[in-house]
């Protein structure tokens, strides 16, 4: 694990006189002489899929209490109730299934098939495959922008984005790009698509009322930004760069990055608890990396909590504030496993 660790804004580290340094300094030297726990592994849940095969994206259906989750090399969805940690259904046919949206309005979830190139629509209340979308290649990630009822697919070798209306069910427009599109984002406070354009190293803002792109920002030395998260009421993005390990603080207002934390190893898909206001980054190298923010200009690392290797995906309920990862080995067996993880917080989370 890596040691509590405070990380000011690069504006507030310059300007820092040499007496508030020696303080830092000093806090940085008492606080690496313990780790902060941050998770606990509460229980596991068996999927009926093949072990050894690796997953992607999940995500949580708070009305039907669903959690969505992507079996990516098994060509798999599946539908487990968090009330019971069982599986309802492994729904086939989404080959490749990488990104996973739910629109609850209409109870469908859309899933981006980089077997096939397409967009899986599916019907929850059916439990199946209704339509697919042809798209470019290798849809990845996805956000739904719910006021204007439009799903974002990144298309990420395709170095596009496709916009869905999710009420007529077809792709409306195709937006390319100079780079391989990463993970984008709905922010519900500005009303803007953000998309990760990671071989550039560039923040594009997408206006859902247009589906014009508005904006293209700098990410800094953040290289190969590819998973991202939101905090929209302090009006921040958490990127996850691939390039060069690190989680990149970027301001939505000023369109700059203001802070670089160091992540483990292999970092792809980020997270955001709005109720704890923690940060998690699950690495490939068998770590989840999670930073606290104490406010919008202020963040420390907490540790990189271990967990299994080629964990790489993750969801947060933001109800229970528990942590589901799914697994494809066990200490280097194959596996096919979903482990839960309680977040420690408070009292919870001492020193060891």
């Amino acid at each position: 694990m890596s040691d509590p660790l405070e990380i000011r804004t690069e504006s507030e580290r310059k300007s820092m006189r040499p007496t508030k340094r020696n303080s830092v300094l000093i806090f940085l030297l008492v606080t690496t002489m313990a780790v902060c726990a941050t998770l606990k592994s509460i229980s596991t849940i068996d999927l009926p899929g093949p072990t050894g095969k690796r997953f992607d994206y999940l995500t949580i259906d708070y009305d039907d209490h669903y959690l969505l989750s992507a079996h990516l090399a098994a060509g798999l969805l599946y539908v487990i109730d968090l009330r019971t940690n069982r599986v309802v259904k492994a729904i086939p046919d989404v080959p490749g299934a990488e990104g996973v949206e739910f629109v609850p309005e209409l109870k469908k979830v859309y899933t981006s098939n980089a077997g096939d190139n397409t967009i899986g629509v599916i019907d929850l209340k059916q439990m199946k495959v209704i339509k697919k979308l042809p798209t470019e290649a290798k849809p990845d990630g996805s956000a739904y922008a719910a006021p204007f009822h439009k799903l974002y697919v990144s298309d990420e070798r395709g170095k596009a984005e496709a916009i869905v209306d999710v009420e007529q069910d077809r792709i409306v427009k195709t937006l390319h790009f100079d780079s391989e599109t990463g993970m984008p984002q709905y922010d519900p406070v500005a009303r803007k698509i953000y998309v990760n354009l990671q071989d550039q190293n560039i923040f594009a803002v997408i206006d859902p009322a247009t589906d014009e792109v508005v904006g293209r920002y700098n990410v800094g030395k953040c290289e190969g930004n590819h998973g991202m998260a939101l905090d929209p009421e302090h009006k921040r993005a958490f990127l996850a760069c691939e390039g060069n390990e690190l989680m990149t603080v970027f301001d939505l207002e000023k369109h700059q990055p203001i802070a670089f934390l160091p992540l483990a190893k292999g970092p792809d898909v980020v997270k955001f608890d709005s109720g704890l206001k923690r940060i998690y980054v699950a690495c490939y190298s068998g770590a989840i990396s999670v930073f606290q923010e104490e406010d919008a200009d202020h963040f420390r690392k907490l540790e990189d909590f271990p967990v299994q290797k080629k964990v790489h995906s993750l969801a947060v309920d933001k109800d229970t504030h528990r942590l589901y990862a799914p697994e494809q080995e066990v200490d280097g067996r194959p596996a096919a496993r979903i482990t839960v993880y309680e977040a420690l917080s408070g009292q919870a989370a001492t020193l060891r």
